[in-house]
């Protein structure tokens, strides 16, 4: 794919949202040095991607990865330097021309609201989807499911003090639309190597009698482990109220342990809501059936379908004999 980086998309399409005709103007050299930590390359994020393409390599085994949203292409050239094919785009003129040397010519300004040429055997979305209009989430869902049929995603669920973050949504909310396109969550597969909320979404087929035992499965293991883990967070809080006149050093150490708790609970709190989100599932795949038997009992009421079950009648007989 040498010409990878001048397949450029459109920008300005009259179908896409206002509020993404633009984006790539709100994502420049200001948004990625207010980060938290500075979005450049140093030590913590090469080692942040750098666990994420090794989990990914040794879990998933992917040749070929597109990184929708890639930013300055950290991730790519993680997965690369592991000998992985990998491209991305991003909506950012100045996150692509920030682009290493090394890994530039396997990224390109790109938008989310247009098709992806090619497939891949995993496509990764790491917290870029709740930046787009949501009237673009369902035409985003959809170009995300057509260019492989694994989708690893992560978007947060919570965080709307972000003023780029427009979309957020539950977990939900993402698998009822992925389920639209045959798309299902992997609940095998551990993404917490991402983020708390990370998914794996595989194309699928499968039977209501398999996605009512995957969700039963899911939501009882992380059920159980939630209230374990509020029983901890809130025996711990008890400890720290019964100390307030234990020396300083000690009292801090059980603050800091309730804060670690409390970072464990709100990520299992997230796991939950994925998991609930196997009903939206549930209920997109009953849909389909729904529709259709309607079409099909509509097909078979109709007049045409009379007059040609009426018509062939008398050939049937006739094959009938003969046999």
């Amino acid at each position: 794919m040498s010409d990878f980086a001048s397949s450029t998309t459109t920008s300005g399409d009259a179908a896409t949202q206002p509020a993404t005709q633009h984006a790539g103007k709100l994502y420049g050299r200001w948004y990625y040095d207010t980060y938290t930590v500075p979005y450049e390359e140093n030590e913590h994020w090469t080692q942040f991607f750098g666990g994420v393409a090794d989990a990914i390599v040794a879990q998933l085994q992917p040749k070929t990865v597109l990184d929708v949203g890639c930013a300055k292409g950290f991730l790519v050239a993680a997965l690369r330097e592991r000998g992985v094919e990998a491209y991305g785009f991003d909506v950012s003129e100045h996150a692509i021309e920030s682009a290493s040397p090394a890994v530039r010519p396997y990224v390109r300004v790109g938008s989310l609201t247009e098709p992806i040429e090619g497939r891949y055997d995993l496509v990764t979305c790491i917290e870029v989807i709740e930046h787009l209009d949501p009237a673009d989430a369902p035409t985003a869902v959809r170009h995300l499911s057509e260019a492989s049929d694994q989708v690893l995603l992560s978007s947060t669920p919570a965080d709307r003090d972000e003023p780029t973050h427009v979309n957020v949504r539950p977990p939900e909310r993402w698998s009822q639309l992925f389920a639209g396109f045959g798309m299902f969550r992997d609940f095998r597969h551990d993404a917490s190597y991402l983020s708390p909320w990370a998914v794996l979404y595989r194309r699928g087929n499968p039977s209501l009698v398999d996605l009512v035992l995957e969700y039963d499965r899911a939501w009882s293991e992380l059920r159980a482990e939630t209230l374990e883990q509020r029983r901890a967070l809130l025996d711990m809080q008890q400890k720290v109220e019964e100390l307030s006149n234990a020396p300083s050093g000690e009292v801090e150490h059980l603050r800091k342990e309730v804060l670690r708790l409390r970072d464990q609970v709100a990520g299992r709190e997230a796991e939950l809501a994925t998991a609930l989100g196997r009903v939206e599932e549930l209920e997109a795949y009953l849909a389909r059936y729904a529709g259709l038997e309607e079409r099909l009992n509509a097909v078979l009421s109709s007049n045409s379908w009379r007059l040609t079950q009426a018509v062939g009648l008398p050939l049937r007989k006739l094959r009938e004999r003969r046999g």
